[in-house]
């Protein structure tokens, strides 16, 4: 790319709830930056969530910092709901985010400065906030026989609502929330449906309050410092045993069963000999983090993953992660954007120190 380079302090990548966050924080301590964001529209994942997920069903929703989100109708989509919020938070508070812009790679200058190429030119900056979330690299397992089925299969990620299954039999493969939430309303109208998971599931009965939050963000930050690739926050907690599960249960609708050992042209079949028909396969198998733009910075350790003390990347103190691994809930993402901006202020107090000196 030969264009001329935009000089800013920092870019944000992403403007979701973690992007968001860390664009007020820059905002209020007065440090240059632009936040870039690919989606066509403010909301962040919210906005491509299937329309019955309604705000009232959504699961742990936290309001950005500096602005509650008051009001809304427990009925309406969600992603109706959060857009029209992100929507209003970024006027409120001026941020300044450009959209739609696809990141395609971030490199070191050789300057002490990072290159960040897009599709809307180039940026130059001193540090580098990734806040880019999972939603956009579903993740899909691969099984035997899986291309020689016949009927339909679809990720979570392209989930439409429950009518267009009406009549269908539908196998749904995963053990988190997605997959409970779609199984109970699909169950409403398909013919059949079988839920598959890896592991049996682990219902949580009782409250789930600040101790147990804390212990659960704990087990996810522990694999982050050493490498590894982040798991969901979500994926430790467990499944909420709500009333909506608990009749799901009862009913059989939430009757789980092991993982088949391949798929047929017209289902399933599991070792022990036992088949299932279907028309449609809904892998609901959660998502990876999306960082391939970070790959030229050599982020990513042995064992996978790119090692975060706090959200600073270990191998360059100039990217910071929000939203990734312990900070990929709403209320973590909201705490790592004050924490990664406090920690970029010093970086680039240094920064302005040493060109003084010079």
């Amino acid at each position: 790319m030969n264009d001329i380079a935009r000089d800013v302090d920092v870019v944000v990548i992403g403007a979701g709830q973690a992007g968001l966050s860390t664009a007020y924080h820059l905002t209020r301590a007065g440090v240059d930056h632009v936040v870039l964001d690919h989606a066509p529209r403010p909301g962040g994942a919210w906005q491509f969530r299937w329309p019955s997920l309604t705000y009232g069903r959504v699961h742990g929703m936290h309001a950005l910092p500096g602005m509650e989100l008051t009001g809304a109708d427990p009925l309406r989509p969600s992603s109706e709901v959060v857009g029209e919020y992100f929507a209003a938070y970024e006027d409120h508070f001026g941020l300044r985010v450009r959209r739609p812009v696809d990141v395609s790679a971030v490199r070191d200058a050789g300057d002490g400065r990072l290159r960040v190429e897009t599709s809307a030119g180039t940026w130059s900056a001193r540090a580098l906030v990734n806040a880019t979330g999972t939603w956009d690299r579903p993740f899909w397992p691969r099984y035997p026989g899986q291309e020689t089925f016949r009927g339909r299969q679809l990720h979570t990620a392209n989930y439409p609502g429950p009518q267009e299954f009406a009549g269908a039999r539908v196998i749904v493969v995963g053990g988190g929330t997605s997959a409970v939430q779609h199984l109970l309303e699909m169950s409403e109208v398909a013919e059949r449906t079988v839920w598959v998971t890896r592991r049996p599931p682990v219902f949580r009965d009782g409250g789930f309050g600040e101790a147990e939050g804390r212990a659960a963000v704990a087990l996810v930050d522990e694999r982050v410092r050493r490498g590894l690739p982040p798991q969901s926050v979500v994926s430790v907690t467990g499944l909420p045993l709500n009333d909506a599960v608990r009749a799901g249960l009862a009913s059989g609708v939430l009757d789980r069963r092991a993982l088949f050992d391949r798929i047929t042209p017209d289902g399933a079949v599991w070792a022990d000999g036992g088949r299932v028909g279907a028309d449609v396969i809904l892998w609901a198998t959660g998502f990876r983090a999306a960082v391939e733009h970070l790959a030229p910075l050599h982020l990513r350790e042995p064992g996978g993953g790119i090692r975060v003390e706090g959200t600073r990347a270990v191998r360059d103190e100039r990217i910071h992660l929000v939203g990734y691994g312990p900070s990929a809930s709403t209320i973590g993402a909201n705490r790592a954007g004050g924490a990664a901006v406090r920690e970029l202020r010093r970086l680039l107090n240094r920064a302005a120190a040493a060109t003084t000196a010079l």
